[in-house]
């Protein structure tokens, strides 16, 4: 328990050396990294479209909501009868 006891020595095993340089890994990463780019600009592309089309829908849809408050509001007016009655009735 003495502050003098040896110090710990790593084995081998745990301390590994670091990895060399490979450029085989690099195609891979490449090939892995163009992949990505293009899955990403399908995805994009998929996501404007959507994004279109939920654009229409809500234009059709706030039309639609207009059109139907403006006959609710004709519909409320009051029909005023003719100052005249029609001859011939």
């Amino acid at each position: 328990m003495d502050g003098k006891d040896a110090p710990e020595q790593p084995s081998g095993e745990a301390k590994e050396d670091p990895v060399q340089f490979d450029p085989s890994r690099m195609i891979g990463i490449i090939k892995r990294r163009a992949l990505i780019k293009e899955l990403a600009s399908a995805y994009h592309g998929e996501c404007r479209k959507y994004c279109q089309d939920l654009l229409q829908l809500q234009r059709k849809w706030e039309e639609f909501q207009y059109i139907e408050k403006r006959v609710a509001e004709e519909a409320r007016q009051p029909v005023r009868p003719a100052k005249r009655a029609k001859k011939g009735f």
